[in-house]
């Protein structure tokens, strides 16, 4: 069985790795397709699969109009070459319209339900595997699971902390640092919300680093004084620096729920309202808000609480939910792979 992973964000490059990993020692080949975004080609690079390179990716709207006409014809020519039987996306119409032209299925996982997507890609997909905690009605093609995207990477059965990225951060042991997540406000489903106000972008920083390290990572760039804190380092280590994190501040609503699924207490603040973020915050994992100046007296609270509170209900989540990437692999199977004999992998290189 061959199939096409295309990667719109560096978050799905994580949400589908364990996947295709699976699926390979299955026996399917598998090829990633992407465009220049932010550091999607790095974790491609970092995680050793095969991709091909679609060009940068384009901001304003006549950019995107123009990319949505270059990426179709650049995915179908691509399969092509390829002849996939199978795409999987988190909702990018470039799959589901090759997947049409070409005979083969497409599959959309997804956990957003940016209406201006989906209507782009429905019409050409199989079906669209979404969390149940997504309000959206999808229409009949939506199949609702117990989960969220996060849990397909940081599952324990996936997920295992490395200590040694203290030393990558200059942190020494039991020394305390907080991550701090800026979004661009970018995204299509963005429109129209927001997070921090840059004020109190610099009133947190000072505040919190009176008590501990911070570390910014931020989608757009930051002011000249917020410069010297922001992260430096391979976009692949993320995960264990929020692993061991006092605590995360975030504008970005995956960061938030990274954190909340890995035991760190996390302040979301945005005023897009998350279903994620509003179930965990049942849990005791995330909090959130949409007023600015409300981040400081909730930093407060959050902290009043032990670490070993937070990975503890970590756990009583995690027992709630299905490991995501087991609940997709056993889906494909089910569905597509049975169909088709395993096949020896050819060999691709990337070409951007």
């Amino acid at each position: 069985m061959r199939i096409i992973f295309d990667i719109g964000h560096p978050a799905h490059v994580h949400l589908f790795k364990h996947l295709a990993r699976l699926l390979m020692q299955n026996g399917a080949e598998v090829l990633f397709t992407a465009r220049d975004k932010e550091f999607e080609l790095d974790l491609l690079e970092a995680e050793g699969f095969p991709y091909v390179c679609f060009g940068k990716h384009y901001r304003s709207l006549p950019g995107k109009l123009w990319g949505l006409v270059k990426y179709d014809l650049q995915m179908f020519l691509t399969g092509l070459r390829f002849k996939p039987d199978l795409f999987i996306s988190h909702g990018t119409p470039y799959a589901a319209h090759a997947a049409f032209l070409l005979g083969a299925k497409n599959l959309a996982i997804e956990d957003t339900g940016n209406m201006e997507q989906v209507i782009l890609y429905r019409p050409f997909t199989d079906a669209i595997l979404t969390p149940d905690v997504l309000p959206k009605d999808l229409g009949p093609k939506q199949i609702r699971y117990n989960g969220y995207h996060e849990i397909a990477y940081l599952h324990p059965e996936f997920f295992a902390p490395d200590p040694s990225i203290r030393s990558w951060l200059g942190v020494k042991e039991g020394e305390e640092y907080a991550i701090i997540r800026f979004i661009s406000w970018n995204a299509t489903h963005d429109v129209g919300h927001k997070g921090m106000s840059a004020e109190d972008k610099v009133r947190l920083v000072k505040k919190l680093s009176e008590r501990m390290k911070v570390f910014i990572t931020s989608e757009r760039g930051v002011a000249a004084e917020l410069k010297p804190f922001c992260l430096r380092m391979p976009p692949d280590k993320f995960h264990h620096v929020l692993n061991y994190a006092t605590l995360v501040i975030s504008e970005g609503t995956t960061t938030a729920v990274e954190a909340g699924i890995l035991g760190t207490p996390c302040v979301y603040i945005s005023t897009f309202v998350d279903p994620n973020c509003q179930e965990m915050e049942q849990f005791g994992l995330v909090f959130n808000t949409s007023e600015s100046g409300k981040v400081f007296e909730m930093v407060d609270q959050v902290l009043a609480e032990t670490r070993e509170t937070y990975r503890e209900r970590s756990t009583v989540f995690l027992d709630t939910k299905v490991n995501a990437t087991r609940y997709y692999y056993d889906f494909i199977v089910n569905r597509y792979q049975k169909k088709h004999a395993t096949i020896q992998n050819p060999s691709w290189k990337s070409t951007c």
